[in-house]
């Protein structure tokens, strides 16, 4: 990711912990003058993503700290092995820490969680998606964390695809009244994906001009029968699982035969990777 796009976020981060003056625990404890060599080490086995954002924590609070990182976003890690190496007065070292560890344990949790289902979905050919269920202000640095994960993004936001959903089409009066108006609306470039609860909404969807259809809440039995469908139209549209899918349920939906599995849970409930500071 381009710097432009997270600077500021590791900025609000800072500012917030920093509250109205400051570090007072270090700044009354550790001397002005003293320098002090830190690592941020990996507690536990994972996939590292959003690396840069997360030690500029360092650099922004204070430009004197020299950082060197060890490896780069998607890189497997153990326990025990050193991510980056910081350097500087040990005042910043130490004021910093808790905003470098929390985004780097955040993301990296987020590309951990996703590198193990991109596992489990690989041997029926399923891609791994997120969704626009992340934490405001950092769908950015999250998404980049699913592909550092080796996952795949799905809309940055409401702007760069058409995606139909039920309560869209309750208020169109149905699916295809839904689809030829957004259609009408969109340009020849723009992907029109919608979402069907049933086979009979399936079935409708077909036979309009749409890219993708979002399979909501099928088992595992409804969307092996939904794929068989939409193979057996001979029309090049992809199909997409999703609803509620957790870890333990990707294998089996990806064996159903969709093209893609999208899963909110990789951005809003996928657990921190344990990192530390050690000075």
């Amino acid at each position: 990711m381009n710097r432009l796009l997270w600077e500021p976020l590791v900025r609000a981060a800072l500012v917030e912990d920093l509250g109205r003056a400051g570090d007072v625990t270090t700044d009354a404890i550790v001397p002005a003058d003293l320098r002090a060599t830190a690592f941020v080490v990996a507690r536990a086995e994972g996939v590292v993503a959003g690396l840069a954002p997360s030690l500029a924590a360092f650099t922004l609070y204070d430009p004197g700290v020299t950082v060197t990182a060890h490896g780069a976003d998607g890189a497997a890690v153990r326990r025990g092995d050193r991510l980056a190496t910081v350097e500087g007065p040990a005042r910043a070292l130490l004021t910093a820490e808790r905003t470098c560890l929390n985004l780097l344990g955040h993301l990296s949790g987020i590309a951990t969680a996703t590198r193990r289902v991109v596992d489990a979905a690989a041997p029926h050919g399923a891609a791994i998606v997120d969704t626009r269920k992340t934490t405001p202000g950092l769908r950015a640095l999250q998404k980049a964390a699913v592909r550092a994960g080796g996952g795949s993004n799905h809309r940055f936001g409401l702007d760069d695809a058409v995606l139909i959903k039920d309560n869209h089409v309750a208020v169109a009066g149905g699916i295809t009244a839904a689809v030829r108006a957004a259609r009408a609306r969109a340009g020849h470039l723009v992907k029109v994906e919608v979402e069907v609860d049933t086979l009979d909404q399936l079935d409708e969807a077909l036979a309009l001009p749409v890219d993708v259809v979002l399979l909501d809440n099928f088992t595992v039995d409804g969307l092996r029968e939904a794929v068989r469908r939409v193979r057996a139209s001979g029309r090049p549209i992809l199909t997409e699982a999703s609803g509620g899918i957790r870890p333990d349920d990707v294998a089996a939906v990806a064996a159903a035969g969709v093209d893609l599995i999208s899963m909110g849970w990789l951005t809003h409930s996928a657990p921190n990777l344990d990192v530390a500071l050690d000075l």
